[in-house]
């Protein structure tokens, strides 16, 4: 079902070959036909996006019900389990606690002579969030995205999610959007959805950044929409990797690998460990647990594809495993996992001990659980406040601070060969 990996013999493996050529972020050939999209919506607004929402999600939409309206929004609530909407709500405190501790603040330099220096720090005025539909309907991910967003000062907050056909949009994500202070939500999902927040139409609103997982088709299309707007990153499917010495629970450690292996098929399941014992309790445990799950075939393909039990000959060789791999999720599952902090380098979350279990940070600890993928995290960070802010430089000089400095920045611009530049510093002075 799974496959061992030794590396106690051998430095390397195909396994991380393996690993890299699963992004689902490669174009392949549905590049062009997302191109058609974006670049329709582009051009014909609400018209190409009406007409996209009744081919692919069978549903008739016009201005008056492209938007969900405050009475759904509260039907929504009668809907949901009073104790989730509690959850809920719990959840989003967290998260914002924890993005409250990110934020930073406009701050101001003087030097002699004249001379202020300073950064302002302002939120983006509108963000967009995408919000998957169907089986991948989430309401955490509404509050991983909103909350950093409101709590970084965003005046509009924008949420596109898929009608969803006769069931409706999942009542749970619109209470999830409306406990954040997500203020629109329009019935609107795929590419066609991503350009429009992106472009603008005549019932949507241009914003400034596009944050949300999708599918290949909203990857691509973010990708396309950058540059006319900002987004978060393009996000390739879950992963997790488990460091774990002979103190692990095989038990607790099969249950983290396959709370990501339900995820996708190609979603991927690591053990590193340098118990041989441990490897083989963890791959009997995965066999039982496996039977129980509702998503086994999903899993089971998972594992056997992109799974893999790692062996290596010390902690110190499965942390270069990890820094190779940069995992999305990574555990440490050690006897004392405070001290291997300082040498991870390369890592999306990290979750220390056997009791900080990775589905405590998808829901409700507090960290984003928008993470880099596919081995991004060794230049890519969690979704943070600073991905909802602006920077300014502020520059102030005196005419005597300017006279001490003129004539290295004459040299600079007239060594470039910019004399405009250097003639706009001379003036001054003649």
């Amino acid at each position: 079902m799974i496959q061992f990996i030794d590396l106690r013999s051998k430095k390397d493996s195909d396994i991380f070959n393996k690993l890299a050529s699963r992004s689902q972020i490669e174009y392949g050939d549905t590049q062009d036909r997302v191109s058609d999209i974006v670049n329709n919506v582009k051009k014909n607004g609400d018209k190409a996006v009406f007409e996209y929402t009744a081919l692919f999600d069978n549903t008739e939409l016009c201005p008056d019900n492209l938007m969900v309206s405050q009475v759904e929004i509260e039907e929504a609530y009668g809907k949901v389990d009073k104790e989730l909407i509690e959850v809920i709500k719990r959840a989003r405190k967290n998260i914002a606690q924890f993005h409250e501790k990110q934020l930073e603040k406009s701050w101001f330099t003087t030097g002699e002579d004249g001379v202020l220096l300073g950064q302002l720090y302002n939120p983006i005025e509108v963000v967009g969030i995408y919000s998957p539909g169907g089986t991948a309907a989430y309401p955490s991910s509404v509050l991983m995205n909103a909350v950093p967003a409101k709590v970084a000062g965003v005046k509009r907050i924008v949420m596109v999610t898929p009608p969803g056909g006769s069931k409706g949009i999942n009542p749970a994500v619109l209470v999830a959007a409306n406990e954040a202070g997500v203020n629109e939500i329009y019935r609107i999902g795929g590419a066609q959805a991503v350009a429009a927040l992106a472009f603008g139409t005549q019932s949507i609103p241009k914003v400034d950044k596009v944050v949300g997982p999708g599918n290949i088709y909203v990857a691509l299309a973010k990708r396309m929409v950058y540059g006319y707007c900002d987004i978060d990153m393009i996000a390739g499917p879950s992963e997790i990797m488990v460091v774990a010495d002979e103190t692990a629970n095989p038990r607790f450690v099969a249950a983290d690998m396959l709370s990501q292996a339900e995820h996708d098929a190609i979603a991927s399941s690591l053990l590193v460990t340098t118990s041989e014992d441990l490897a083989e309790q963890v791959k009997c445990e995965l066999e039982l647990q496996l039977n129980q799950l509702p998503r086994k075939e999903m899993a089971e393909k998972s594992l056997k594809d992109f799974g893999a039990i790692i062996l290596v000959d010390s902690i110190d060789s499965a942390i270069d495993v990890v820094n190779k791999i940069a995992p999305e999720h990574l555990e440490l599952c050690v006897n004392e996992p405070f001290s291997l902090i300082s040498y991870i380098k390369n890592a999306g979350a990290i979750f220390l001990g056997n009791y900080s279990s990775e589905p405590l940070g998808d829901y409700y600890a507090g960290p984003n659980h928008v993470l880099p993928t596919s081995g991004t995290a060794r230049f890519f960070s969690p979704l943070n406040i600073s991905e909802f802010m602006k920077k300014s430089s502020i520059i102030s000089y005196s005419k005597k601070a300017l006279s001490q400095v003129k004539d290295d920045v004459i040299m600079f611009a007239e060594a470039e060969g910019l004399k405009a530049h250097a003639n706009a510093i001379r003036v001054r002075f003649e």
